[in-house]
């Protein structure tokens, strides 16, 4: 007998959010059904191996990308942070942003794509290799003949539609395997706030803007708020576009310089701009988004990304989140 995923007080920040009716008439198990979700993602496992007290895997599996298409896991987790910030819990005075890698399991590989949907792709691929190429085309540079080795191009092919794949998969080639990276933001309470999901090899700075624009806490009037008082990363994300971004905001960074920066920094001498300064003391609170990914990956289907589709693993990411969310209202409902 699998042990229950939810407790009755936990599904009462589920229910509301779940659709009722829109795909065909009211689920008898639905709380099963979203328990058996649950269970996928914290064990790990293959849909075939939901045991069976939660329904048949073919039904569950449905069921998991019906909502998952309708945005629901996003939904909860958005109406999760709404019903804390109602209650007055929910500390923008700090938000920390970091990332962590996933190593995708060869299951994740393989996502398939539709033959209009990788000619298109091929099409823009081949306009930016264009863009970017200065030395005109194999024919001009080394006077070779028009017609090239049909086998070669057909190995050229074949790679470039692998590395299409890949891209639209939102997996990343590193010397451990295909991996995927999670970049995102914590309050203070080591609760997450938003994700941002891309290839393993991406760097941390370029995403630091986009996972604060998708941070929206909706309190009980008004518009959401999406601005924190302060920032906190590490070096990497010390880039001066992010700190103007920060500035422009009226946003304290709380991100340290680093060394190469500061060496051209001086090497300028006045015209090299003040030096960097950050708050050391709200600086040791940037550990809370590290334990945060710790609280994420106690989930072995969060830890090894398991889903061919970045959306499923990025609906389990929400669901985990939620789940972290709904705990800490449990534990602070009298």
């Amino acid at each position: 007998m699998t042990r229950a995923q939810l407790s009755d007080n936990d599904w009462e920040f589920v229910e509301p959010y779940l659709p009722i009716g829109q795909y065909g008439p009211y689920p008898e198990r639905l709380r099963q059904q979203f328990e058996s979700v649950i269970w996928r993602f914290r064990v790990g496992g293959q849909w075939r191996e939901v045991p069976g007290e939660f329904g048949a895997w073919s039904i569950v599996s449905n069921r998991f990308r019906q909502w998952r298409d309708a945005g629901v896991f996003e939904a909860l987790l958005e109406g999760l942070v709404a019903e804390a910030a109602k209650r007055g819990d929910v500390d923008l005075s700090l938000v920390s942003v970091d990332s962590t890698t996933a190593r995708a399991h060869h299951d994740a590989a393989g996502m398939h794509l539709g033959q209009d949907v990788l000619a298109a792709l091929e099409e823009a691929a081949a306009e930016e290799k264009k863009s970017r190429s200065k030395g005109g085309d194999l024919e001009g540079q080394n006077g070779l003949d028009a017609e090239v080795d049909r086998e070669r191009e057909e190995r050229r092919r074949i790679r470039r539609r692998q590395r299409l794949r890949l891209k639209a998969a939102l997996l990343g080639r590193s010397r451990g395997g295909q991996t995927s990276k999670v970049h995102l933001a914590a309050d203070r309470k080591c609760r997450p706030l938003a994700f941002v999901l891309t290839a393993g090899q991406e760097a941390d700075s370029p995403q630091s803007v986009p996972v604060l624009k998708k941070i929206r806490v909706r309190g009980p009037a008004g518009r959401p708020r999406t601005r924190p008082h302060a920032v906190a990363g590490d070096k990497a994300y010390s880039s001066r576009g992010n700190c103007a971004h920060l500035r422009k905001r009226h946003i304290k960074a709380v991100i340290p310089e680093k060394k190469d920066q500061a060496a051209n920094r001086k090497k300028k001498g006045s015209k090299g701009g003040r030096p960097i300064s950050h708050d050391t003391d709200l600086y040791k609170e940037r550990n809370t988004v590290e334990r945060l990914i710790n609280k994420l990956k106690d989930w072995r289907g969060i830890a090894t990304r398991y889903d061919k589709t970045p959306d499923s693993y990025l609906a389990g990411l929400q669901l985990r989140a939620s789940m972290i969310w709904i705990n800490d209202l449990v534990r602070a409902t009298p």
